[in-house]
C-alpha cells in the first residue's frame, strides 16, 4: 500500500498513485568544489531535517570523501576499513574504495563496488526488497 502525502514519513520515499516519486531520497551524492564548506555545514542541516539517511561529499580540491549515516536525528561519520573502503548502511553492498576513487583508479571502484553487490549482505537485501515490493 502507498503512502499520501499527507503520511509519508521523512526519509521514506515512495511511489504515488499516479507514479510520481514522493518523499526525501535515502541517499544524497555530491561532489563539490567550492561550495564544500556549504555543502558541508548548510545543506547538511537541510537533509538532516528531511531525514536523509546517508550523505555523501566528495571534496575535489581538497581530495577528500566524506560519508555520514543519520543516527538519532545526527549525522554519524561513516568510518572506511583497512583497505579504505567505506560501505553504505543503508544500501548494503554499496561500497567505495575511497583510495582508488582518489587515485582516478577507475578500474579498482569498479571492482570494490562489483565484491560489495556480491556479498552476502547485498543478497539480503535484495530479497528483502523482493518479499516487500512497493
Amino acid at each position: 500500500m502507498l503512502c499520501s502525502r499527507s503520511t509519508l514519513k521523512k526519509g521514506v520515499p515512495r511511489i504515488s498513485d499516479d507514479d510520481y516519486a514522493e518523499g526525501a531520497p535515502e541517499l544524497i551524492i555530491e561532489v563539490a568544489a567550492s561550495s564544500a564548506s556549504i555543502d558541508l555545514h548548510d545543506k547538511q542541516h537541510a537533509y538532516r531535517r528531511n531525514g536523509i539517511r546517508e550523505y555523501i561529499v566528495w571534496q575535489i580540491y581538497s581530495g577528500r570523501v566524506n560519508w555520514w549515516a543519520l543516527h538519532d536525528d545526527e549525522y554519524r561519520p561513516l568510518a572506511p576499513d583497512a583497505a579504505g573502503v567505506l560501505k553504505s548502511e543503508v544500501f548494503p553492498g554499496l561500497w567505495l574504495h575511497v583510495p582508488a576513487l582518489l587515485a582516478d583508479d577507475l578500474a579498482k571502484v569498479l571492482m570494490t563496488l562489483q565484491q560489495g553487490i556480491a556479498s552476502d549482505g547485498h543478497a539480503a537485501f535484495v530479497a528483502k526488497l523482493a518479499a516487500h515490493p512497493q
